[in-house]
């Protein structure tokens, strides 16, 4: 097989994920591309089509938003992500054991005598008075523990956060309505697991099994690989792991010029897969510090650096970007002109002055 070193599977990666260049897209077109935006905060969707779209507008999003055509729901990971809702529609069944998994894990001992098989059912009831907070709807459960049971409803209904949660510049608390009353869409009856595969190798390959379990959390998916081995291409990586591809992907060399890119919090390119270090520099340690969001940057193609917005009543806001390993004086210039990019697109009335941190 041909060996794929860390340098050509980045590169892959970034062309999958639209960060080699700016692309003139439409924006459903673009987030069913990626498979779909991390969204567990508001902005770092934002961010990311920012960095990804020419042109980017994010009240047009906002207006997506609005109008049903895209949708915030829990799906791979037990994550919220933003996606269209036909995409809603399959892959939240196929990642439901994933998402049960994690609410066992953290609720299971608190549910006391509810039953998790009526959870959903009662909760497609209490909505159909109108969207409610996760808070209400444990409050109106069928237990005693509200956290838990706030928790199983967002586990045993396919929820979607209705706007303006999740608009740009918007605030407010997360407020749900099924994904059927919402967008009139239900769950689909027989998702396959193979499109999920296929729609994973699209978005992130080439990729190993390992790394599809880790992007999905779903656990067993071997046996999908192997049924559509001859629809596949095989390489390895420096360590002789299996890597898969679809045959028409794109696989730019590895000498192809990556651009610096400012991305959100948990952007979909650092979480999907389960080694790393095609995007992540070995030994680096770039989770998020406890309570804080931690937004990314990458350095031709790679995880280098964090940037934040930091505002005082007296100083102004500041873009603040620090540097996880040393940058050339080329790389910095090319980071602080992005920085300034990406300053002026968070507060266009006042874009924040840009600063690099020791």
């Amino acid at each position: 097989m041909e060996v794929l070193g860390p340098r050509a599977l980045n590169r892959a990666l970034l062309a999958r994920q639209l960060l080699l260049g700016r692309v003139e897209m439409a924006l459903p077109t673009a987030i069913e591309r990626v498979v779909g935006l991390q969204a567990q905060a508001t902005a770092p969707p934002y961010y990311g089509l920012w960095s990804r779209i020419d042109g980017f507008d994010p009240h047009e999003l906002g207006r997506l938003l609005v109008d049903r055509k895209l949708v915030r729901i829990k799906l791979m990971r037990g994550t919220v992500h933003m996606v269209g809702p036909a995409d809603a529609a399959w892959l939240r069944p196929l990642v439901q054991v994933v998402i049960a998994r994690g609410h066992n894990g953290a609720f299971g001992r608190r549910m006391g005598s509810a039953d998790p098989a009526r959870v959903g059912e009662v909760v497609g009831e209490l909505l159909a008075g109108g969207p409610l907070t996760g808070r209400e709807l444990g409050r109106r459960g069928i237990g005693d523990d509200e956290e838990a049971l706030a928790n199983a409803a967002l586990t045993y209904a396919p929820l979607v956060q209705i706007p303006p949660r999740g608009i740009w510049g918007a605030a407010g608390q997360a407020r749900y309505a099924t994904l059927e009353a919402w967008t009139g869409r239900d769950l689909e009856a027989r998702p396959s697991a193979q499109e999920l595969v296929l729609r994973y190798l699209r978005g992130f390959g080439p990729a190993s099994v390992m790394d599809a379990q880790n992007w999905s959390g779903l656990t067993r998916l071997g046996a999908v690989f192997e049924g559509l081995r001859p629809r596949l291409e095989s390489f390895a990586d420096e360590h002789g792991r299996e890597l898969f591809d679809l045959p028409d992907a794109p696989r730019p060399g590895p000498d192809v010029r990556a651009p610096v890119r400012f991305l959100g919090e948990y952007d979909n390119v650092l979480l999907g897969h389960a080694d790393r270090r095609r995007i992540v520099p070995e030994g680096l340690v770039w989770e998020a510090q406890a309570g804080r969001a931690v937004n990314r940057v990458l350095v031709d193609g790679m995880l280098r650096a964090t940037w934040r917005i930091e505002r005082a009543r007296k100083a102004g806001a500041r873009l603040v970007v620090q540097a996880l390993e040393e940058l050339s004086g080329g790389e910095r210039d090319d980071v602080l002109a992005e920085a300034t990019g990406i300053a002026a697109f968070a507060a266009p009335d006042d874009p924040p002055e840009v600063e690099f941190s020791s």
